[in-house]
């Protein structure tokens, strides 16, 4: 079960790459789970939350930019990769899992990145711009990290 969590908070990282790991470390803090006996433990320090929520607002604002790079450029990518491996590392060290939640986590960003892209793609050319289908694509890794973290606990 925690393997399956960390990757889907993994996809979630490859729709927003801090969405992830703010959610987890609000977990991690609010005690919903236990990391403090881990590497990890810094996640649920009480600012952590706080420094990771305020890169996810400035991440949700940028991204309605168009001066933003896809997320499958390099460095794009390879902070999804990032963000989603400590994601997914923090959910399976509350199980002590914490190498298998890391692979997951990494799994899950390659496919929330790509399949991210392509069903927000086809959604902005359904609705004729990009701007709706970004609002849906910020909503849906909102609300998934909440119920991901959510059913860690």
């Amino acid at each position: 079960m925690f393997l399956l969590l960390a990757l889907l908070i993994g996809v979630i990282a490859g729709l927003r790459a801090m969405t992830a790991p703010a959610a987890v470390a609000w977990g991690a803090a609010l005690g919903w789970f236990d990391v403090s006996q881990t590497p990890l433990a810094f996640m649920g320090y009480q600012w952590t939350p706080w420094i990771l929520t305020l890169l996810a607002v400035v991440e949700l604002i940028t991204d309605q930019l168009p001066s933003t790079p896809s997320r499958k450029v390099p460095v794009q990518f390879g902070t999804r990769i990032v963000t989603g491996a400590l994601a997914g590392a923090t959910i399976g060290a509350a199980s002590s899992l914490l190498f298998g939640g890391l692979i997951a986590g990494v799994i899950g960003a390659v496919i929330g990145t790509y399949g991210g892209a392509a069903v927000r793609g086809r959604l902005a050319a359904s609705f004729g711009k990009d701007l709706p289908a970004a609002l849906i694509e910020d909503a849906v890794a909102v609300i998934g990290a909440v119920l991901i973290v959510g059913a860690v606990a």
